[in-house]
């Protein structure tokens, strides 16, 4: 069964601002925080975004569950860059062998792995508490996209889930032919590539027909669509993006105020 419903609590009062209204706020928030290279902003939009998180209806453990490849990812980038970090600025902090750790390069590395998680955050949290459909029609009225960019992003949306069911099929039916790497992980590893490309294959091919089957349906017409769902932005909404905008100069400020700033230009 295909499920891409939003996770979080319908009747939460943050769930049930306009989809446009979510998606820019999380965009503003982020936009904002990409402005510094320190631990501390990334660090204080992390505490907010896990704070309002309740409002959104989304329970922490939902979160955990669909955040786990980011963390794995982020543990991932930080023990690559205090092994393998060109600059060893700062007092030594930790020296076994060829391993060396610095101060210089353990906040380089902090402050890029916390700001990836305070980007990647919201963007969670938005689809996990916005409908598939809501959001193409929110796109179309409220953002004025194109009907077929906001319904082929939700045709591709809709579409996702196929691709762990495919991924399956595939082993299966590679495991059925007698193609399986055992321990070894070089074939394991081989075996991976092959499959994430057969993968690949069968998207671009799936993609290609739902292109050819929209235009078969005058998407690219140019001719005015109607949609069956409207969608209201409202004062609560304008305020939703605007509070976004609040918290993360508030983070940004703090960071200025205990002297950590570091931009990213200059």
């Amino acid at each position: 069964m295909i499920n891409v419903e939003p996770v979080a609590a319908p009747g939460a009062p943050l769930a049930r601002r306009n989809p446009v209204a979510k998606l820019a706020a999380a965009m503003v928030f982020t936009l904002i925080l990409v402005a510094t290279l320190d631990p501390v902003a990334p660090a204080v939009a992390i505490a907010v975004e896990l704070a309002v998180l309740p409002l959104f209806g989304v329970r922490y453990r939902v979160l955990a569950r669909r955040a786990w490849p980011l963390l794995a990812g982020a543990v991932g980038i930080l023990v690559t860059l205090v092994l393998f970090a060109a600059d060893r600025s700062g007092p030594v902090l930790l020296q076994a062998g060829p391993v060396l750790v610095t101060e210089g390069v353990l906040v380089t590395a902090l402050g890029l792995v916390l700001r990836m998680l305070a980007v990647a955050l919201p963007g969670i949290v938005v689809f996990a508490t916005t409908d598939p459909t809501d959001l193409a029609d929110a796109l179309i009225q409220n953002a004025k996209a194109p009907a077929r960019f906001a319904i082929g992003a939700l045709a591709a949306f809709r579409m996702v889930p196929l691709l762990e069911q495919e991924w399956r099929m595939i082993s299966m039916a590679r495991r059925a032919r007698g193609v399986d790497a055992g321990r070894n992980p070089v074939a394991k590893l081989r075996l991976f590539g092959s499959t994430a490309f057969t993968l690949l294959v069968g998207a671009i091919r799936r993609g290609t027909r739902l292109a050819v089957a929209m235009d078969a349906r005058g998407f690219d017409a140019g001719t005015l669509r109607t949609v069956a769902r409207p969608q209201r932005f409202t004062g609560a909404d304008t305020l939703l993006v605007v509070g976004a905008a609040l918290l993360a100069a508030a983070a940004l400020a703090t960071s200025i105020a205990l002297g950590t700033f570091r931009p990213l230009i200059g």
